[in-house]
């Protein structure tokens, strides 16, 4: 639901009444029904109670209402718009698209967010919509950035998004309100959908089509798939840790991580299968704040898209089995993102190869505030001219990364020939090319920098370990998976790149965040990127003691929001440090908020995707890492806490068992053939 001005924006609100309203002075319960999938109500108690059920169809784009009571009552439901008129926000964040801080407004024009518009003379049904009658963003960002050459429908421009109600033998008492018969059972379904390119009669044909294909269907059917689908989403993996029975344990910290660790899932799920990312600001469950900077559809930092804070919701995701909740990430940046990269890199210098910039608009340019607002037209320098993202570049090896993980535990080898390695050969092409070597054959790797921490380095640690650790992947396929000239090109390509970084501390060798760095600007510990994501250094290598140095001796802690602590200590076999942190991290949500998993707004914004992702990652590499075939168990797992737990390996393998005082005690390997592989850290 982007809206005109390229704001991901909130569909409405409805309150849904009951009438006569049941007496909740004596006995009231909301509960979420996680293994369902649903928000359940009960008033009352006995044969007296009323019952109401609430869920968002895991299948189809509908929200059901069941309500049953022992008296006859009827429902009303009252649409309550979020935009009634035209009107400008309080406050321009770093990635909205008008934002221009050379001016001292930090605006370059108005921001105007237009209303939403109520359906009129609708028989049996009430709804409303957005229709984006205009279009603020992506012609403007192309023309100035250098890309208008770039053939692209412009994905803002009629937009249309909204809901229509609909209850059996329901009344329209007016536009914004809807009826339901006298009865003691009821039903209301709202039906959502989002249409691009679209008019609102279009609008209105499509979701009047989808609300009757769905009707067609048996309820028990719809509620039965439903049901499946979130037992199938339980049943694929899980962590249950516990004190054991020797803990000196106290507040039932286990039970805190585990909590926070279920609830993140089910976030994740009802996020992760949409069009676009996971918006790590907020995702879909920002709420205005009383007070607060905006309205229910302010994000700090806006609408964009950071890389660094995207990606973190998604690293559990192979581990956990979600495989399906990573294509929306892995089509927007390996899709569009990549073509319009591939596009950039030739316009701008002239060479073949992709660069990924750190802070993009989901179409593909970089935020106005970081590109500027002087035409590359007008520009030598074509780059961004903020320096805080100006050569961030580790996005791309990242991606690769990532995909290749998911390679691995899927066996996909369409993905893998169609898109993987597309990207990865574009990636490393991007750098091969854009860097000159030294007098060694090497990659000289200026100008660069080493995350937004380190402004001044040559041959960071991000973008190396990325491509050492990618290439080395791409080097281990077999033959069958990838041409024997791009396997040589990437062995040649592997051959220019330097060695990590080392600096020496205390008389020891440590990860560095690059050979030379300089200009320190953020609190990231980049240097550590060799532990995670890359693992080129880590507890099982015999290079462990160079990442425990740096870990050592890093300059930034912390174990809230995007920090990395606890999956770095988790890499490293610091088990009591990761548990400390992780302990930390579980506890530390949102105090204006019900919900135990709505945490921050630490750096970013409530309920903050990034602190739940790493928690989510760290849990799971406390408990199973894997290297090649290689799958280590417990290899930072406290030896005071239980735990039942099923997760995934590469080679379309789950591990599953139970460790009780320290000892596993229960193992299935599915499939049996790779329980050889099997390592138990703690008898090593």
């Amino acid at each position: 639901s982007w809206g005109d001005n390229s704001r991901l924006l909130k569909l409405g609100k409805v309150r849904v009444r009951m009438n006569p309203a049941p007496d909740m002075r004596n006995s009231f319960s909301q509960r979420l029904n996680l293994a369902e999938g649903a928000v359940e109500i009960l008033i009352g108690s006995g044969p007296e109670k009323v019952e109401m059920n609430i869920r968002v169809d895991a299948n189809n784009p509908f929200i059901q209402v069941d309500a049953v009571s022992p008296e006859d009552i009827n429902l009303t439901a009252q649409i309550e718009l979020w935009r009634n008129e035209p009107w400008e926000p309080p406050s321009y964040e770093a990635s909205d698209v008008l934002l221009d801080r050379s001016k001292p407004d930090q605006k370059h024009s108005p921001m105007i967010i237009e209303p939403d518009q109520i359906l009129t003379g609708q028989d049996g049904q009430i709804g409303w919509y957005h229709h984006n009658i205009k279009s603020v963003g992506p012609e403007l960002t192309m023309d100035i950035q250098g890309l208008s050459g770039y053939d692209m429908i412009d994905p803002i421009l009629h937009r249309t998004f909204g809901a229509i109600i609909r209850s059996e033998g329901a009344r329209v008492i007016n536009d914004s309100l809807l009826q339901t018969e006298t009865a003691k059972s009821h039903n209301i379904r709202l039906f959502v959908l989002t249409d691009h390119p679209s008019s609102p009669e279009q609008w209105l044909d499509s979701i009047n089509s989808v609300a009757e294909n769905i009707g067609a269907i048996q309820e028990e059917i719809l509620d039965n798939q439903h049901k499946q689908w979130w037992n199938d989403f339980w049943n694929r993996s899980w962590i249950f840790a516990s004190p054991s029975e020797s803990s000196q344990e106290k507040d039932d910290d286990a039970y805190a991580v585990t909590q926070g660790y279920v609830l993140q899932r089910f976030i994740n799920a009802c996020n992760g299968r949409g069009a676009f990312p996971i918006k790590f600001n907020g995702s879909i469950f920002t709420v205005p704040f009383e007070g607060g900077p905006g309205d229910a559809d302010y994000r700090r930092w806006g609408p964009g898209y950071w890389w660094q804070n995207t990606r973190l919701p998604y690293l559990s995701m192979c581990t956990s089995g979600d495989f399906e909740m990573l294509k929306p990430l892995f089509n927007m940046y390996a899709g569009q993102l990549f073509d319009i990269s591939k596009y950039r890199t030739k316009e701008y210098f002239g060479f073949e190869g992709a660069y990924f910039p750190e802070c993009i608009n989901f179409w593909g340019t970089v935020f106005s505030e970081s590109y500027g607002w002087t035409p590359a037209s007008e520009r030598e320098d074509k780059l961004q001219v903020s320096g805080w993202h100006k050569w961030e570049w580790v996005c791309g090896p990242e991606l690769v990364w990532m995909m290749l993980d998911y390679y691995d535990h899927t066996m996909d080898e369409v993905f893998l020939k169609d898109t993987i390695l597309p990207v990865a050969l574009d990636v490393m092409r991007f750098f091969d090319n854009y860097y000159s070597t030294d007098e060694k054959g090497k990659l000289l790797m200026h100008p660069s920098q080493a995350v937004e921490t380190w402004w001044e380095c040559t041959n960071p640690m991000p973008e190396l370990s990325g491509l050492i650790a990618v290439s080395e992947r791409i080097l281990g396929l077999s033959d069958n998976l990838i041409t024997e000239g791009s396997k040589e090109w990437v062995s040649k390509f592997k051959a220019k790149l330097p060695d990590l970084p080392l600096r020496t501390v205390d008389e020891r060798l440590a990860l560095a965040p690059a050979e030379k760095f300089a200009d320190k600007r953020n609190s990231e510990n980049p240097e550590l990127y060799a532990v995670f994501p890359f693992r080129l250094v880590s507890l099982e290598k015999h290079n462990v003691d160079w990442g425990l140095t740096a870990f050592e001796h890093r300059w930034d802690r912390g174990n809230f929001g995007w920090r990395q602590e606890e999956i770095f200590m988790a890499y490293l076999g610091l088990t009591e440090e990761a548990r400390t942190n992780l302990v930390g991290r579980a506890l530390n949500n949102d105090p204006d908020s019900r919900f135990p998993a709505f945490w921050g707004p630490n750096y970013d914004w409530v309920p903050d995707q990034d602190h739940g992702g790493i928690l989510l990652k760290a849990f799971q590499a406390m408990l199973l890492q894997t290297e090649g075939e290689k799958i280590i168990l417990v290899p930072a797992w406290p030896s005071d806490w239980n735990v039942n737990f099923k997760l995934h390996a590469p080679y379309q393998t789950t591990v599953s068992g139970s460790v009780r005082d320290g000892e596993v005690v229960k193992l299935k390997v599915d499939p049996a053939s790779r329980k050889k592989d099997v390592l138990i850290w703690n008898k090593k």
